[in-house]
């Protein structure tokens, strides 16, 4: 049963990952998927990770018999953005579905991830900023007035959180702070357009990077999930009716698994931690 039949999403940052497995789920249960990035067939920004482009999205959604419109969109550029929710309005006139997961800073990587912050370049700073924290406060705010016109919606933003600061990265824990409580100041303004905001945060993904480069070892691998959990958990909220009640909130795609009663790819449940 496809259970977003005639419901219209966008996706960014949908080449790889967590992006491209919401997308594929959301194309299955039957929305129309505009799938967004910057990597298109011939000109990749992960070379080193064949078949992940936005056209590649696209075309497995289309295989699961879903409808994908790939649209090439560099969320760091305030008129891309705007020209992609032009074109949402001119094809379908609404948004049901905002899923912002595009992200910045990983690119050459070639430093410690948990180096001391003034050891970093400050390229990974700016990188976060711009392809993270900026990128979600202009895709949404080019995207609700598609909502608005409806007077319903979901925007979903993928995050990372964990209290207390331990070491890390300080400048990925601090965009991503600024994403949470970017998160709960629009579902504050949008509620009373009946439009949900949450913050979702996905396990250990299996995404295409960490199969190629740190496979989890056998031992752990109850910990992971599949890029598509995280899908799953965006059609369970979107397709209750008491979704409302969620907005403001940072969700765990562990906990809504049982809650909601949806497994993974494999039929299980990754194990809460």
């Amino acid at each position: 049963m496809q259970r977003l039949k005639g419901k219209v999403a966008v996706v960014t940052g949908a080449s790889r990952g967590a992006g491209r497995g919401i997308a594929l789920v959301l194309g299955e249960e039957g929305a129309t998927v505009y799938v967004t990035g910057r990597s298109i067939r011939g000109a990749s920004t992960r070379p080193d990770l064949p078949d992940t482009t936005i056209d590649d999205t696209a075309e497995q959604v289309i295989a699961r018999r879903g409808i994908a419109i790939p649209v090439r969109c560099d969320h760091t550029a305030e008129a891309e953005i705007k020209a992609l929710f032009e074109r949402v309005k001119q094809e379908h006139d609404h948004l049901d579905i905002l899923v912002n997961n595009a992200w910045g800073g990983y690119e050459d990587y070639d430093e410690a991830f948990d180096a001391p912050f003034w050891e970093l370049s400050l390229s990974r700073w700016n990188k976060m900023l711009t392809a993270g924290v900026w990128s979600t406060m202009v895709t949404t705010y080019f995207a609700v007035p598609l909502m608005l016109s409806q007077r319903q919606g979901v925007v979903a933003n993928t995050l990372w959180d964990w209290e207390p600061y331990t070491g890390g990265s300080l400048f990925y824990y601090t965009a991503k702070k600024a994403i949470r409580y970017m998160t709960i100041g629009m579902a504050y303004e949008l509620r009373a357009h009946n439009i949900a905001v949450v913050g979702l945060i996905p396990g250990w993904m299996r995404t295409e990077s960490v199969m190629a480069h740190n496979t989890p070892p056998p031992e752990e691998w109850c910990w992971t999930e599949s890029v598509e959990y995280p899908g799953r958990a965006v059609v369970a909220l979107a397709t209750d009716p008491d979704r409302m009640e969620k907005t403001g909130r940072i969700l765990q795609t562990r906990a809504l698994g049982p809650e909601y009663g949806f497994t993974d790819v494999d039929g299980k449940q990754p194990l809460l931690g």
